[in-house]
């Protein structure tokens, strides 16, 4: 019997990909929508696809308690996909949970880097600090769940050969800037390929209380390996410039929110190898690829083929 399952932050840039994802994989799908999303045509549109792949919409919001638990009471599994603004509300989700009684797995809004083993610093390490003190409030509430530690997004980091903060749709074909050596290894995958894992992962005990971390072997790379699978592609190079830790840092320094954060994430994942620091510690983590070889994930690689 596959679990119902509730995505909270439907709406959002993983969220939608997460409700699809559900509805494939045959979960009963649940969304939790705001009402007054609806007056935004996109997002209107976007509800209406939901309910065109069957999912049930059911309106309310992370500050509504009775809707939220109302919501809640209705799944098994809860993935929160909100965003950065939302970290600390998750504590809503939380309580409801506990308030309702019947949740096998909760999922909250992670999806990135391993919050309890980060190198990060100002402003991505206050966004980690929460994450951590909701890890432990579900702890601490018993409530059972995965972590799923993914690192980048695809969509957001390949496009730009790493240079995320100049939110490039296509990869430059002239010069690109690489930071500090290039050599970091950092880890990527489709949003798609973490949804995936993800649906795997909600229904297996071996994930119960568990960090999943989506480490598939060919998507541990670094920019530079990034940069020469495209000029591969394009058959020609691209002019380099290096960007010292010195020059990242005080470019962090200087930008505003959020292009702040970005550039911080840049750093922590291109400079200081943030995802690749660690290794996996059983007692606590397992690696998706390992669980479920069945899933063919694209490398980064093959993602950079719709570009040519």
């Amino acid at each position: 019997m596959t679990s119902k399952i509730l995505v909270i932050g439907a709406t959002g840039y993983i969220g939608k990909v997460f409700v699809e994802g559900s509805v494939k994989s045959g979960h009963a799908t649940f969304a939790l929508v705001r009402e007054s999303s609806l007056s935004d045509p996109v997002k209107a549109k976007l509800v209406q696809s939901f309910k065109d792949l069957g999912v049930t919409i059911l309106y309310g919001s992370l500050n509504e308690k009775e809707s939220l638990v109302k919501a809640i009471k209705q799944v098994d599994v809860v993935i929160s996909a909100v965003g950065r603004t939302q970290i600390l509300d998750q504590v809503n989700i939380i309580d409801a949970i506990k308030e309702s009684g019947n949740v096998k797995r909760f999922l909250p809004s992670e999806f990135g880097n391993d919050v309890d083993r980060t190198l990060a610093i100002e402003p991505a390490l206050s966004e980690f600090i929460m994450k951590a003190q909701l890890r432990r409030a579900i702890e601490a509430a018993e409530i059972p769940y995965t972590y799923v530690v993914t690192g980048c997004f695809a969509g957001f980091f390949v496009p730009s050969l790493g240079e995320c903060h100049l939110g490039l749709r296509t990869p430059p074909t002239d010069k690109v800037s690489i930071y500090d050596t290039g050599d970091a290894k950092a880890i990527i995958n489709t949003e798609e390929d973490i949804v995936a894992y993800t649906m795997k992962a909600v229904d297996d005990p071996r994930t119960l209380n568990k960090i999943l971390y989506v480490h598939p072997p060919k998507n541990i790379v670094s920019q530079n390996d990034m940069v020469s699978f495209w000029e591969t592609k394009m058959g020609k190079t691209l002019e380099k410039t290096y960007v010292s830790e010195e020059e990242l840092l005080k470019s962090i320094q200087e930008a505003q929110p959020p292009m702040d954060f970005v550039m911080g994430l840049i750093h922590a994942v291109l400079v200081q190898g943030d995802l690749t620091s660690f290794t996996i510690d059983p007692s606590v983590g397992v690696e998706a690829s390992e669980l479920y070889p069945d899933v063919k994930y694209t490398s980064v690689d093959e993602f950079l083929n719709q570009f040519v």
